[in-house]
């Protein structure tokens, strides 16, 4: 018995004696598992450490982006990290502590994802961006009805500078999820002109001229043909569409629009000089309560009304 008086009181150190005698059992009991937990951390160390550098090396490979790749590399280290974790507790036999660290992270883990649900969502469609190389920095492109200068992608934001000089700041969520319109990618882009010419004129000369205007006074891509279409009877002409492609040093906006202009002027010039008419808007109007009346008949007939009443009123006089 282990019994102590102190201050006239006896204590029994019995039950404390014992705990310690059951920890120490317990612990010479567990002593090979704790070993093999050491050995375990020691070698996660050692391969976390290798394994660090190969993400690294493997991450810039996947993303040109430095800050992606660095994220990347970041969370597959922490994978590894967490594995031998729960593999040193597993060795130790605390399956009950590995539960409850799945759990508490399941929870935790959808706190954050509900609390933090767009900026979540703008990072990893960041990620994805930088991943796919979608577009560079650089490039012109049409996003959620903008069209700029790709200047920046970073995790969250994608940056336009936009051909008014404005900076447009767009979340990556909505790159991800909306159409995009990429004209520097494929190095080609096409000029669609819409014009009519009246139904008096040759079309096979209207063709052949229009077409040779474009030959002889704006640069485009001479590898692919200018091709013209009759496509529709208007009201007062006969439409066509005009197409042709400009080269790669003309995909910019400024070059799109410069060609444009310079087709629209050439194609002006050489119908003056052929006498072929592109025709205003005609319109027919009635001038009569049930239809069908012209405006020369209205004005013979208030004439004639006028000459009546004027007629009426002198046989009234006399």
């Amino acid at each position: 018995m282990y019994l102590f008086e102190i201050f006239g009181l006896e204590l029994d150190f019995q039950p404390l004696f014992e705990e310690l005698k059951s920890w120490w059992a317990a612990l010479l009991r567990n002593l090979p598992n704790i070993l093999l937990a050491i050995i375990v951390i020691f070698i996660g160390a050692i391969v976390t450490r290798f394994a660090k550098k190969y993400f690294n090396k493997l991450s810039y490979r996947m993303v040109p982006d430095s800050t992606v790749a660095g994220l990347i590399s970041s969370f597959l280290t922490v994978v590894l990290v967490m594995a031998f974790l729960f593999l040193t507790l597993s060795v130790l036999q605390l399956t009950g502590v590995v539960t409850s660290l799945l759990a508490g992270a399941g929870v935790v883990g959808l706190a954050i994802g509900l609390a933090f649900q767009d900026p979540i969502l703008n990072l990893f469609s960041g990620i994805m961006l930088s991943v796919k190389s979608i577009f560079r920095e650089g490039d012109l492109v049409e996003i959620s009805g903008f069209l700029g200068k790709v200047t920046a992608v970073n995790l969250r934001y994608t940056h336009l500078h936009t051909l008014q000089g404005q900076d447009v700041i767009i979340p990556n969520k909505t790159v991800v999820q909306e159409p995009i319109k990429n004209y520097s990618k494929l190095q080609m882009r096409r000029v669609d002109l819409s014009c009519g010419v009246s139904y008096g004129d040759d079309l096979s000369k209207v063709r052949d001229l229009t077409i040779q205007a474009i030959k002889d006074n704006v640069a485009y891509d001479t590898s692919k043909d200018v091709q013209l279409f009759f496509n529709e009877f208007g009201n007062s002409s006969i439409n066509y569409t005009l197409r042709f492609w400009l080269d790669q040093s003309g995909t910019g906006q400024a070059d799109y629009l410069s060609a444009q202009s310079e087709a629209i002027m050439a194609i002006k010039r050489v119908y003056d000089d052929n006498d072929i008419m592109i025709p205003f808007p005609i319109r027919t109007l009635d001038f009569g309560i049930k239809g069908g009346e012209k405006l020369s008949a209205m004005l013979a007939d208030r004439a004639s009304g006028r000459l009546e009443s004027g007629e009426n009123a002198n046989e009234h006089a006399g």
